[in-house]
């Protein structure tokens, strides 16, 4: 009986079909579109190859903001946490240290210091239901997007609608609710209680994170 059952499953299920020769096809498109960009604007051709090893770097890592946040509370997972809070640590080293060689000249300071407010809560809370209704943050939905996932393409369409509508009234909501001065910390704190305070709080993150996903998997 258990041999019958496990002939008609196998009956049942679908014929992978064989991917290979789609990715290679997929690959010389690739490398054909890189060529055609980079004959009119190299600098362009150098953010398409980046565009596709970054897209294909989130597919297979099946990275996500979100679900670093929501995974958490639904599942206990928190391997995606951490590598959020890697990420962070890791471009953190090369914004000190473009911004530190920028301030030792007496330069500008590169980068968008933007300042922090109710603004900022309010934002965010918005942002971070959309993200959960929607199943993804932008890298997510983008990722999602190329899988063939509906859902994502209709939230990719409504955040393209929400980001011109935002850009466009940006400029009431910065006067009426955005504080005039950002919050630069090595200005307020100094250079290294500045780091230490960055690198602190990723730290301590970093170890709450790893306790309780390990605390969740041992029950």
């Amino acid at each position: 009986m258990g041999e019958i059952k496990t002939t008609i499953t196998r009956k049942i299920r679908k014929k992978r079909v064989n991917q290979i020769p789609f990715g290679v096809i997929l690959f010389i498109a690739i490398v054909g579109m890189g060529f055609f960009i980079a004959s009119g604007a190299p600098k362009s051709a150098l953010m398409w190859g980046f565009g596709v090893a970054l897209g294909f770097t989130l597919q297979r890592s099946r990275f996500c903001f979100t679900a670093s946040l929501r995974d958490p509370v639904l599942t206990g997972s928190t391997s995606l946490t951490k590598a959020v809070v890697i990420a962070i640590a890791t471009a953190s080293v090369g914004f000190a240290t473009l911004q530190f060689a920028a301030a030792s000249k007496g330069a500008q300071i590169p980068g968008n210091i933007s300042p922090a407010g109710m603004h900022t809560v309010v934002g965010a809370t918005m942002f971070g239901i959309g993200m959960v209704i929607a199943g993804g943050c932008a890298s997510g939905t983008l990722m999602r997007v190329g899988e063939g996932f509906t859902m994502q393409m209709l939230a990719l369409v409504f955040f393209i609608i929400g980001s011109l509508w935002g850009a466009k009234d940006f400029g009431w909501w910065s006067k009426s609710f955005v504080p005039a001065k950002g919050v630069f910390l090595p200005d307020v704190l100094g250079w290294p209680m500045a780091l230490l305070f960055q690198f602190g709080l990723l730290l301590a993150i970093f170890v709450f994170a790893d306790w309780f996903g390990n605390k969740k998997s041992n029950r």
